[in-house]
C-alpha cells in the first residue's frame, strides 16, 4: 500500500513540476510573441509556487508527504526526475525564471 501511495505522490509531484517548468520556459516565449498578459499570468503562478517553497523552507510540501512512505532520501526519492535535475532544480529553474521575467518586462516596456 505504501509503495502505491509513494508512486502516486511521485507522479503528482512530477506533473506539478512539469507544469511549473513549462510555465518558466513559456514566459519568455510568450513575451517574445507580445502576449504579455499570458506571460504575466504564468509569472504570477510561478511566483505563487516560490512563496509556497519559501514558506516551506525551500522544500515542496509533497516532499514531506512522500517521506512518510520511504526511508530513501536521494534527491529524487519524491519525484520522477534524474537525480542531478532533482538536486539542482532550484539552481537551474530559479535563474531561468528570473531571466524570463526580466526579458518579459524589458519587452513589455519596449513595446509600450
Amino acid at each position: 500500500m505504501s509503495l502505491r501511495r509513494l508512486r502516486a505522490i511521485r507522479l503528482l509531484h512530477t506533473a506539478v513540476w512539469a507544469m511549473f517548468a513549462g510555465c518558466i520556459v513559456a514566459i519568455p516565449v510568450l513575451a517574445w510573441q507580445g502576449r504579455f498578459g499570458a506571460a504575466g499570468v504564468l509569472a504570477a503562478l510561478v511566483l505563487g509556487e516560490v512563496v509556497v517553497l519559501w514558506l516551506n523552507r525551500w522544500s515542496c510540501p509533497l516532499t514531506a508527504v512522500a517521506a512518510r512512505y520511504t526511508d530513501d532520501r536521494r534527491a529524487n526519492f519524491d519525484i520522477y526526475l534524474p537525480v542531478w535535475l532533482a538536486q539542482y532544480n532550484k539552481q537551474i529553474f530559479g535563474p531561468l525564471y528570473v531571466a524570463g521575467v526580466v526579458y518579459a518586462v524589458a519587452r513589455y516596456l519596449g513595446a509600450t
